[in-house]
């Protein structure tokens, strides 16, 4: 893992929805927001919430998903 680039992304903190996908979790918009904006390659989670969005990018894996198709 330490051969892995990553970088750390502003989080705003009010973001308009309605230029986003939906999501049930209203509060997660500002952590989608910062995904999409900084146009990150890979965004990785634990939330289900984020697994179902159905986003071109970036793309949206759990950590095993991450870890089974990149390492």
């Amino acid at each position: 893992m330490s051969k892995l680039n990553f970088e750390m992304v502003f989080t705003p903190n009010d973001v308009d929805p309605s230029g986003y996908p939906p999501i049930r979790d209203k509060s997660d918009y500002p952590i989608l927001a910062s995904a999409i904006i900084a146009d990150v390659d890979v965004f990785i989670t634990g939330d289900k919430d984020f697994l179902t969005l159905d986003v071109e990018s970036p793309e949206i894996l759990t950590i095993s998903q991450f870890a089974a198709k990149y390492m």
